[in-house]
């Protein structure tokens, strides 16, 4: 890819409103953990949107719900990093995953207290989870562990990847990127995209273009000492490994986590220069409650300090 072909994206399409604060977050979170030695680590989760119309009514979705992201996002947490997570406007968010909004409804009792306020009581097996989850997440918001910025758009996506990169230069090796996101491999440039509803009167025809791969740029040019993680994600599980070496080959990063759409929650596949190697768990244990993301992390955290203590 050249780099005409991303710049001119970056050029053409609008970045998000309120940019410069979100960047001032950013640059702030990673100056204050960068002068305490912490690694950060950026996670990427969720879908991306590609508008139709400028005046948005219909859009072209990725699917992701966001679950990989919000749950890798909490282990790093628990091992130590620091955590920007990038996520998909409404997707999972770690901790808050756990429990669902009608679950917390069910939960809640109001009551009206003698000096005739009402008041919230939280009632039945909900209760000790929600106090677990508020300590760990009132922890962690506490130490400063955890900045949480939000994109929609494929564009805001993009600019908000750029921005994260400019923040976490100055980390060096002490970066993780983790690009667990389901960003749009087509786009409709700006100025080719309708500006009001479009008709449904009649049929249309829609010409995508390819969205240019920022992972080059990301290696090559924004963050070439950091240690950068994507994923592969395929419905044919006989071409994922193929595609994931494809992809390391010619991007240059550390580490492609490939995984296949009915099996992702049992079983990745690690694939680096060295070559590839399975992450399983078993129905049993998801039954039982594990998360095969948890396995994920503690592998990735491994070959992380192999890299970082390399010259």
């Amino acid at each position: 890819m050249s780099k005409e072909a991303w710049e001119k994206f970056y050029n053409e399409n609008p970045p998000p409103s309120g940019l410069h604060n979100i960047e001032e977050q950013m640059k702030n979170f990673c100056n204050y953990h960068a002068s305490k030695g912490n690694c950060v680590v950026l996670v990427t989760s969720g879908g991306t949107t590609v508008p139709l119309e400028h005046n948005t009514v219909r859009f072209v979705d990725n699917f992701s719900a966001g679950t990989r992201g919000a749950a890798s996002a909490e282990y790093f947490l628990k091992s130590g990093c620091a955590v920007i997570f990038m996520h998909r406007t409404k997707s999972l968010e770690p901790f808050v995953r756990h429990v669902s909004v009608s679950d917390l409804l069910d939960s809640l009792q109001p009551y009206e207290s003698s000096d005739n306020s009402w008041k919230l009581e939280v009632q039945g097996s909900i209760c000790n989870k929600l106090i677990q989850l508020t300590k760990a997440y009132k922890g962690i918001l506490a130490k400063n562990m955890l900045l949480k910025i939000q994109f929609t758009t494929l564009s805001s996506y993009m600019h908000l990847l750029f921005l994260a990169a400019q923040a976490m230069k100055t980390l060096g090796k002490d970066a993780i990127f983790y690009l667990a996101a389901a960003v749009s491999d087509f786009y409709i440039p700006e100025q080719e995209m309708a500006t009001h509803k479009i008709s449904s009167d009649e049929p249309i025809n829609l010409t995508l273009q390819l969205v240019p791969k920022v992972l080059q740029p990301l290696v090559r040019y924004w963050v070439p000492k950091a240690f950068v993680v994507s994923f592969k994600l395929e419905t044919d599980d006989s071409i994922l490994v193929q595609k994931a070496k494809r992809a390391l080959s010619r991007y240059g990063h550390k580490l492609v986590i490939g995984n296949e759409l009915n099996s992702r929650k049992e079983k990745v596949i690690f694939v680096t220069e060295e070559g590839e190697r399975p992450i399983v768990i078993s129905k049993e244990d998801i039954e039982r409650g594990s998360e095969i993301e948890e396995f994920i992390i503690k592998e990735l955290l491994d070959d992380y300090k192999k890299f970082k203590n390399c010259s």
